[in-house]
């Protein structure tokens, strides 16, 4: 099950490392669990073809204002959009995970919403800032049952 994702602060990385740490686990307990793949991407690599489906994790960075009708331009993670938009990519974009600090109300993964409608792909899922235990394992099971749609 393969996961793109970018980090700025370290947060988004930690959530993925530790999902991946659950999928490695899960999968030994059954085989039928996927194991996640993950890919950080960075500025300098947006220019791949992808050729198999895979979910996009991003964090929310906005340029100030109130997220409605001022500042709810995307800052810091363009690189993922771009590596998206690239080619035929979005394609094989199953869903979109954002996470974000919920003391910005409304700007609250206010860039994974916009992922989703220019890509015409769902928003699965969100969690704050690092993440919890309880969000790493639901948001992990929601990958799964996408996951499974398309592979088999």
């Amino acid at each position: 099950m393969n996961i793109l994702y970018i980090s700025i602060s370290g947060n988004t990385r930690s959530f993925v490392a530790r999902m991946q740490a659950l999928s490695e686990q899960k999968h030994a307990e059954n085989p039928d669990f996927p194991i996640i793949q993950s890919k950080e991407i960075h500025d300098n690599s947006f220019d791949e073809v992808i050729a198999e489906p895979f979910f996009a994790i991003v964090p929310t960075y906005l340029e100030g204002g109130n997220g409605v009708d001022n500042g709810d331009q995307e800052i810091l993670t363009e690189a993922l959009r771009e590596y998206i938009a690239f080619e035929n990519n979005a394609d094989f974009c199953l869903g979109i995970i954002g996470s974000g600090n919920k003391n910005f109300g409304y700007q609250y993964c206010l860039t994974a919403k916009q992922y989703s409608q220019q890509f015409d792909t769902p928003l699965l899922a969100d969690f704050e800032l690092r993440g919890n235990n309880s969000e790493i394992a639901a948001i992990y099971e929601k990958l799964v049952t996408e996951w499974k749609k398309v592979a088999q």
